[in-house]
């Protein structure tokens, strides 16, 4: 299992945009990438301008094939309008779990 949330601050009144671009890409992952195995997008309470991503993918290949895909190259250069500042990664290993795939709890 490999994973990352990244946190993305939005330009102020930005978010529905991005929202947006959210909305038309996600079902592209959903029906195109086997191996993404969680892709939730989440606001922030009292951060309107914040968006965080929890990714998990079944192994770091299919992370890089999820990087690969037309759909991702186009959601990366198109979030640039949105985004106040460049998205802070932080790549994860799972140790334990509940509810997602591989969990062992």
């Amino acid at each position: 299992m490999f994973g990352l949330v990244v946190r993305f601050a939005l330009r102020p009144g930005a978010a529905a945009g991005f929202d947006r671009l959210v909305a038309e890409t996600v079902p592209e992952i959903v029906a195109l990438e086997p191996g993404t195995q969680v892709y939730a997008t989440h606001g922030v309470e009292g951060d309107p301008d914040a968006r965080v991503f929890y990714e998990l993918y079944r192994d770091r290949e299919a992370f890089d094939e999820h990087e690969r895909q037309e759909h991702v190259r186009r959601f990366l250069a198109a979030r640039e309008e949105f985004l106040a500042g460049p998205p802070r990664v932080e790549f994860l290993s799972l140790i334990d779990a509940k509810g997602t795939p591989g969990g062992a709890s």
